[in-house]
């Protein structure tokens, strides 16, 4: 699947969809912290991660975009600092011309008017006005992953982002995530649909039976739901 693909593939489900997905195919949870959220509401982000751990100058995300190809998402390891932004309008500028589809950031922006008029999608913890005051040792891994709150990032995972959060997925299973995604998706809407036609998820999961199943045989909620083809609780 190539950029272009995963980009259409991804355009119409949410890190909800996605999430549930993960976990009905036992793959772990990889999320960014709570507090991660995009500088303008309604973004959608997807791409290939491109990792760039900084150091306090901003050259390691010029050799990164170097390295990057298009569709790409930068994934920032900036160790979640609260005391410097480390991205501003000049690098969202040069990532957008580099053909980069966004930039998630385990740090601090700043530019905030600025970067909204470029429009690149940029994800982070906050802003802050002031920049790096200090420049630290390159490590040799600081191009090939980027540590993310508890998760290592590499160019062998890709990233979806949305109003809710950020997830970071293994590409190489990207179809199968999306095709279960789709289906969750999908269920939900007719589910929704439902109910605003006045049929309500109680009668729609057939709850009564679920509880007499549960008080007979021990079954879960969510055991009941995949039994019939639900959707919430996933």
């Amino acid at each position: 699947m190539d950029a272009v693909e995963l980009q259409r593939t991804y355009l119409d489900l949410t890190t909800p969809h996605v999430a549930d997905a993960i976990m009905r195919l036992g793959i772990p949870v990889r999320q960014a912290p709570a507090g991660i959220r995009p500088i303008w509401l309604n973004t959608h982000v997807v791409g290939r991660a491109r990792p760039a751990r900084h150091v306090g100058s901003v050259d390691v995300f010029l050799e990164a975009f170097e390295r990057s190809e298009p569709g790409d998402v930068l994934v920032v390891d900036n160790a979640g600092r609260e005391d410097e932004a480390c991205v501003g309008d000049l690098v969202a500028l040069e990532a957008r011309n580099a053909g980069l589809a966004g930039i998630v950031i385990w740090g601090l922006h700043r530019d905030s008017r600025e970067l909204r008029d470029i429009r690149l999608p940029v994800f982070s913890r906050g802003t802050l006005p002031g920049g790096p005051q200090r420049l630290d040792d390159q490590e040799a891994d600081a191009l090939t992953a980027a540590r993310f709150g508890m998760h290592t990032v590499t160019a062998e995972d890709f990233v979806l982002g949305d109003d809710d959060g950020v997830l970071f997925l293994p590409f190489d299973r990207a179809a199968e995530i999306a095709a279960l995604a789709t289906t969750i998706r999908d269920t939900e809407r007719h589910q929704a649909a439902r109910m605003n036609l006045g049929t309500g998820f109680r009668e729609q999961a057939r709850f009564t039976e679920f509880l007499a199943a549960r008080d007979r045989d021990g079954t879960t909620f969510r055991q009941h739901l995949r039994s019939i083809g639900g959707a919430i609780e996933e």
